[in-house]
């Protein structure tokens, strides 16, 4: 059988490791194509710094990075090293930024990248330029270090070329050529390449060529500002020619600068500027002539803070003089993170964008893994093309988010941040109500989430007088918090809750084939009677889990499906039959659902009910549909926060009178609105999952312990066979509850056991039943309950203990009533 063709459009840092990783794979019919010359091609990659810092709260984002920083380190070119392992330095000016430092260390704790606080001496040993009367400490990482780009892309296509690859400059794509729905090739304009994948790699002209085939890549370029000094004395026969570099590279993130050697001179990048989107319908013509596109003129006026800052921070360059500068052009996206996926209505055709040199290598390889052996190893749902909601793809929405994204480059970001501008897009019916409740309201695919209710403030003191233990908070946790989410959840367990459940993802399949589509995507068995509910798996081909799903049978052939994302919809729509018998539409937004849950739940509904809803009747997890009032509903008798209730959707039209009639039925019964923290302290308490931050395609079912999802005994489903021949997990994801009330974690943190990181957090959220935080952790699947672990938060060992699941109500006596 003949190889595929392989055409990268790109011979940057991204489009050459790819091509280097795909031939080592074994295909090696692959052409690289650029508009420029080899290597320095006139690309992000011909002026970047180079600067790789490791560590970062993405675990994806810090694994490609330190797979860079090995490949990299493992280069040899005939001018000298690829990369040079300096370490890296960020310096604290504040006590805001010695707090994130402190943050900071437990992320490289957690995914394995060595590292170490320094005192304010400690760090002028290391880095003698620096005035250590201006700083609080720093972070220190040993193998970071410095990354010569072009050189790495030229030995990178040197290797792919000695197997078989081929490179071609000065070649300007100007149509991807495709036919039935797959790439043929592309065409340049002096040449056809023929080609069965295509990857466009090209950098911050990718969004140019993703509109030829009708797909939205959600990146903006943007200028950036880079100067180097003239001659620093300090500097002046320190390092050779070849080395170039001996000081670790710096970043100052409090006045947004970094800093790296070039011989004898500083070079000094800054983000403290205004976003600076560069128009990609003018930049071709605009700089026609130059050899390099991606280096605009420099603006003075906008350098004058930094070189301002800088001085002070390196009092040497107080005698020295700006030599020279550039705005440099590269990929912001909305969320800052690369985007990586296959276009779904044109196979063949992929991308690898907004990538940046730190990440370069890692992305390749995932990249390499994805197309050539069906899946990458590595989870990039973070980075997946299809992410992204719908609004999310619009012109507006890029430009303001990627141009905050390039603003917040060196802020300090709270875990529980959301965006403050584009706000209010997607609103549930009951949105008014809840405002008039005073709901502070999170933000999560677009939506409008209810986080706490003002109007609950006052159950705090009640509780507060019966001995209810309310969590004491630092400032930090304290952030986009309140403790009446305490008393949301309390109140929850005691009387019933109402629970914006909108922006839960719901899809509606249907159609003859329909179970047959739902069954091999799926781990648990769906051929049940009209009205069962299922919680289920996706897996991909590997075991590992794609998603996870609730999905009930409304009749013979239609199907309601609780998911997570776009991501399911987009793993949903490549699967869907040829033949035409399955149906796929996402209802979300023409739907709505109240959770309704608590002891006084069925008290509430059953005088509205026109079904039968007793325990006998309306048994654990079915469906039923019938009327609240004059409302069309359908009750899931599930319950994320393990209490009596039922998910009871609508549709829209239906929202705010549902809201209504349940409110006013409820207030005998102490009816209240409760939240997402509440919610989320609640689903720990019975140790329910969450996908995407407890569990990913890493994990298997069983490290997940999700396994009781999956039978193994129905016909073949994706992923089945990879279970099959799966061995026992090394890592198994537990609960752990802490020893002291006050302890508090956000997640990623690292924990330690005998004194050595043996795994990190996934979630956390404060128990009000037992008066303690639950945390989930990966953790060695040997650890048996009862054992002792550490969790470092902000440089403080918190202890807590391994526990059985759940923690709360394991007898399950609470929903089964």
């Amino acid at each position: 059988m003949a190889q595929p063709k392989v055409v990268v459009i790109g011979a940057g840092i991204v489009g050459t490791s790819l091509a280097d990783e795909i031939t080592q794979r074994g295909w090696t019919d692959v052409t690289v194509l650029d508009r420029g010359p080899l290597f320095a091609t006139g690309g992000s990659t011909s002026h970047a710094p180079g600067l790789v810092f490791q560590t970062n709260p993405s675990k994806t984002m810090s694994e490609f990075a330190r797979y860079t920083v090995e490949k990299f380190g493992a280069l040899e070119h005939p001018d000298g090293w690829c990369f040079n392992a300096v370490g890296g330095l960020e310096v604290a000016t504040t006590p805001e930024r010695w707090t994130d430092l402190h943050r900071k260390a437990g992320w490289a704790q957690s995914w394995g990248i060595g590292g170490r606080l320094l005192d304010p001496a400690e760090c002028a040993h290391l880095h003698p330029l620096l005035d250590s009367d201006r700083i609080l400490g720093g972070f220190h990482t040993p193998t970071d270090g410095l990354a010569k780009a072009v050189r790495a892309a030229e030995i990178q296509a040197q290797r792919a070329s000695a197997r078989g690859a081929t490179f071609r400059p000065h070649q300007d794509v100007i149509e991807i050529v495709h036919s039935g729905g797959k790439v043929t090739g592309v065409r340049t304009a002096t040449d056809v390449f023929d080609a069965d994948v295509v990857v466009c790699a090209a950098g911050f002209w990718g969004a140019q060529l993703g509109k030829q085939v009708g797909l939205t890549i959600p990146l903006v370029p943007m200028a950036h500002q880079y100067a180097k000094t003239g001659q620093v004395h300090t500097l002046v026969g320190r390092n050779s020619d070849l080395a170039e570099v001996g000081l670790p590279i710096l970043r100052h993130q409090d006045q947004d600068l970094y800093f790296r050697e070039h011989g004898d001179r500083i070079g000094i990048g800054y983000y403290g500027h205004k976003p600076m989107p560069v128009d990609m319908t003018t930049l071709l013509a605009d700089t026609a002539d130059e050899a390099m596109p991606s280096m605009l003129p420099f603006t003075d006026d906008d350098f004058a803070p930094a070189w301002r800052e800088s001085r002070k921070l390196l009092p040497v360059l107080g005698e020295s003089k700006l030599d020279e500068g550039f705005n440099g052009i590269f990929s912001f996206t909305p969320d800052g993170m690369s985007i990586m996926g296959e276009h779904r209505e044109l196979s063949g055709f992929w991308v690898a964008e907004a990538v940046w040199v730190t990440h370069s290598a890692g992305v390749a390889k995932a990249m390499a893994e994805w197309i050539v052996e069906g899946a990458p190893h590595t989870d990039v749902h973070e980075c997946d093309l299809y992410r992204f909601e719908k609004p999310a793809l619009s012109d507006d929405f890029i430009l303001e988010t990627s141009s905050q994204a390039f603003v917040e480059v060196y802020d300090i970001i709270h875990p529980h941040q959301f965006r403050e501008k584009l706000r209010g897009l997607r609103t549930s019916p009951f949105y008014s109500r809840e405002q008039e409740l005073g709901a502070f309201f999170f933000e999560g695919g677009c939506w409008e989430r209810p986080a706490w209710y003002e109007s609950n403030a006052i159950l705090v003191q009640q509780l507060r007088d019966r001995d209810v233990r309310f969590q004491q908070r630092d400032g930090w946790s304290a952030r986009f918090y309140s403790p009446i989410s305490i008393a949301e959840s309390v109140w929850t367990r005691e009387h019933v809750a109402m629970f914006d459940m909108t922006p839960l993802t719901r899809y509606e399949v249907a159609g003859p084939g329909a179970l047959a589509f739902l069954q091999h995507l799926t781990t648990n068995n769906l051929d049940k009677s009209v009205g069962s509910v299922t919680y289920t798996l996706m897996l991909d081909e590997s075991g590992g889990i794609r998603s996870d799903l609730t999905v009930a049978r409304l009749d013979e052939t239609t199907f309601q499906v609780g998911a997570n994302g776009p991501l399911d919809f987009d793993w949903f729509a490549r699967h869907l039959p040829d033949d035409a018998t399955v149906t796929l539409r996402d209802i979300t937004g023409g739907t709505c659902c109240i959770g309704l849950w608590g002891p006084a739940a069925r008290d509430v509904v059953a005088p509205l009910c026109t079904g039968d809803i007793s325990h006998e009747s309306f048994k654990y997890f079915r469906a039923l549909q019938t009327y609240i009032g004059a409302i069309p509903v359908t009750m899931m008798r599930v319950s994320y926060v393990g209490e009596l209730g039922w998910e009871i959707y609508t549709t829209s039209e239906y929202g705010a009178a549902l809201w209504d009639l349940l409110w006013a039925a409820g207030r005998e019964r102490n009816i209240i609105a409760a939240g997402r923290i509440a919610f989320n302290s609640l689903r720990i308490e019975k140790a329910y999952r969450s996908w995407g931050a407890d569990m990913t395609v890493e994990h298997t079912p069983a490290a997940a312990g999700v396994d009781f999802a999956v039978r193994m005994n129905k016909a073949d489903f994706v992923g089945k066979a990879a279970l099959e021949s799966a061995g026992e997990p090394a890592k198994r994801l537990r609960s752990i509850v802490f020893d002291d009330p006050d302890a508090v974690v956000l997640g990623k943190e690292p924990v330690r056991i005998d004194g050595s990181t043996a795994g990190y957090v996934t979630s956390a959220g404060y128990s009000a039943t037992i008066g303690r935080t639950i945390a989930y952790a990966w953790l060695p699947a040997d650890v048996a309950v009862g054992a002792a672990v550490s969790v470092d938060f902000l440089g403080e060992g918190h202890t807590a203990t391994v526990h059985t699941e759940p923690v709360v109500d394991p007898e399950m006596s609470r929903i089964r009533r």
